[in-house]
């Protein structure tokens, strides 16, 4: 069916529609991962958004639900170039466009998503619409006030949960608290608690992998809550929206409660936002985003880390930390493309990154920044 990408500047897109019929307005972002297209469409940081995928070729590998951050897909819509509708691969279970309407998510395919990134990163961030008449003046007017709040709020765990600890995506329905004091050969887990804002699954498994136990705590969760459990060390999860939308001040305040607690802390995405705006920092809406799994970083002003070298890193982001606003921290990291924050230390042994290392799917350099925040969480105990 044919189907139109309307843009907040009045371009218009002619493609065709696949996946889920139904017309969708939201902020446009473009990705640039060659790989790892399932890992986007169930990040829950794209919450709302209409997701363009630079690379012409999507959907070549199937659906392989082992490989999802997050149970479920909440973009708003999903745009290609081509959409492959036979794809082959040994752990396929189905294909992208059955995916899609599963989903109840509109796909278009067959526009020049190369003119559209370029508009993108020429003028700005900019919402769309994707439709399937020709645009009138009231599609445009509510194409310009569309607008994403109380993102975290609206996606988040309303109650705290074990992460489990196997292969299958992860469930969207909550289960108690139990089995807290589980041990591996003997030894117990270090207990992490992770404050969930929409936490990406490959986090979780990289606190597996080194014998961490995980609760997931809601984004409502006050710091007496989170500390009851008695957590070896906090994550901060990365998450949707604008770190500095008012609804997030109840988190902002809890993060400060938890710092005071003197447990290291690790933020990641999202929780690196949150956790410099506790400290002082401001933080600014980028003009088209970080997005993609090809992101340069510069490590700067580091004890743990060699001066100057560089990190190939996934990331998916629309705002960043003002690393020059004062705030009660070091920047670590910057990004080599714009010079902007990637990430902070701070003065108590907790540290943020604005990227992923947990990398699903992207390159696996700072991954040992997992191993980083237990061996703070070694000092803290010897302390």
């Amino acid at each position: 069916m044919k189907a139109y990408l309307v843009l907040q500047n009045g371009a218009v897109f002619e493609g065709e529609s696949f996946g889920a019929a139904g017309e969708a307005v939201g902020e446009i972002v473009f990705t640039t991962g060659m790989t790892g297209y399932l890992e986007t469409l169930t990040d829950p940081s794209y919450y709302g958004q209409i997701v363009l995928q630079t690379f012409p070729l999507i959907g070549n590998y199937g659906v392989i639900p082992a490989d999802f951050e997050n149970a479920r897909s909440v973009v708003k819509a999903y745009i290609v170039k081509h959409a492959c509708q036979t794809p082959s691969n040994f752990r396929s279970e189905g294909g992208l466009d059955a995916f899609l309407r599963e989903s109840g998510i509109t796909g278009l395919q067959g526009i020049d998503t190369r003119a559209v990134t370029k508009m993108i990163r020429n003028s700005g961030a900019m919402n769309g619409k994707i439709m399937f008449t020709p645009p009138t003046k009231e599609d445009f007017n509510e194409i310009k006030a569309h607008k994403i709040e109380k993102a975290v709020q609206e996606l988040g765990i309303k109650i705290a949960q074990n992460f489990c600890r196997d292969d299958r995506p992860r469930s969207t329905e909550a289960t108690p608290l139990s089995n807290l004091g589980a041990t591996e050969g003997g030894r117990p887990y270090k207990k992490i608690a992770l404050m969930d804002f929409g936490a990406k699954r490959g986090i979780a498994d990289e606190l597996f992998k080194r014998g961490c136990e995980v609760i997931s705590f809601p984004y409502h969760a006050i710091a007496e809550e989170i500390l009851s459990i008695k957590p070896n060390g906090i994550m901060l999860s990365n998450g949707p929206g604008d770190p500095a939308d008012s609804a997030n001040i109840p988190i902002i305040e809890t993060i400060k409660e938890l710092q005071k607690s003197g447990i290291p802390m690790f933020g990641i995405c999202l929780g690196h936002q949150l956790m410099a705006l506790a400290n002082g920092f401001k933080t600014t809406k980028l003009k088209f985003g970080h997005r993609g799994a090809n992101q340069a970083v510069k490590a700067v002003n580091s004890e743990q880390l060699t001066v100057n070298s560089v990190y190939i890193t996934s990331q998916n982001h629309g705002y960043t930390v003002d690393g020059d606003s004062g705030g009660a921290g070091v920047v670590s990291f910057v990004n080599v493309n714009d010079g902007t924050c990637e990430g902070i230390d701070y003065a108590d042994g907790s540290f943020s990154v604005q990227f992923h290392p947990e990398a699903r799917g992207g390159p696996h350099d700072t991954a040992f920044l997992f191993d980083k925040f237990l061996e703070r969480i070694d000092l803290c105990a010897e302390d």
